[in-house]
């Protein structure tokens, strides 16, 4: 009889200011058993970001010498950086039966899905609409004018590939969005991609 759940990669895209992170944290009160990944980057931290908790921060030539050795699973450039996910640690988690969460981008969820697409559920999140979005990016007062200008024009080109995913959160009410994300997350470990045919069928004809 399988019992245990098995390891499997939680998609999370959507555009800068939709609340992807805010969510996230509602999320881990109500699952266990997860790992995020945390991606690396090339930017330069920003205020209150730590290295190894926010993001690996790297050099562009450590970056770059690792695409090299083909050491992501998924790179891109975005706002003239690099960001990227490491393998080792996924690989890790996964062993271990972990739901591997990742926030990436549409570029880096495409990727991921040529690549091990049997593992992946993906989640697209945004604003109620594109005016929601620019409210939100200006009271974070985190980033300059032209940043958040180049975040607008990149959430325009994002939302054109949200049936690309298995799912589409508006983020409009936070403990709403909060309670499907959830539901998601502990649906994704049961896909019946994930398991082995013949083992499963073999164990149930037997038992």
């Amino acid at each position: 009889m399988i019992k245990e759940k098995k390891g499997a990669i939680l998609i999370i895209s959507g555009p800068s200011g939709c609340g992807k992170s805010t969510l996230l944290k509602e999320v881990y009160k109500d699952i266990d058993n997860y790992y995020f990944s945390i991606s690396t980057t090339t930017r330069a931290p920003r205020i209150g970001e730590v290295n190894g908790v926010d993001y690996f921060f790297v050099s562009k030539e450590e970056f770059e010498e690792d695409i090299k050795n083909d050491d992501f699973l998924e790179y891109a450039k975005v706002h003239d950086n690099y960001y990227g996910t490491s393998l080792k640690p996924i690989n890790k988690a996964l062993d271990e039966g972990k739901l591997v969460i990742f926030d990436i981008d549409v570029q880096g969820h495409e990727i991921v899905r040529n690549k091990i697409d049997s593992l992946v559920t993906s989640v697209f999140i945004t604003t109620p609409s594109l005016n929601v979005l620019e409210e939100r990016l200006n009271s974070r007062n985190t980033d300059s004018i032209e940043i958040i200008e180049k975040r607008i024009k990149n959430a325009k080109a994002e939302v054109e590939f949200f049936q690309d995913y298995d799912y589409l959160i508006i983020n409009d009410d936070l403990q709403t969005a909060a309670k499907e994300l959830v539901c998601i997350a502990n649906i994704t470990r049961i896909k019946t991609k994930l398991f082995d045919k013949e083992k499963i069928v073999s164990n149930w004809l037997s038992n």
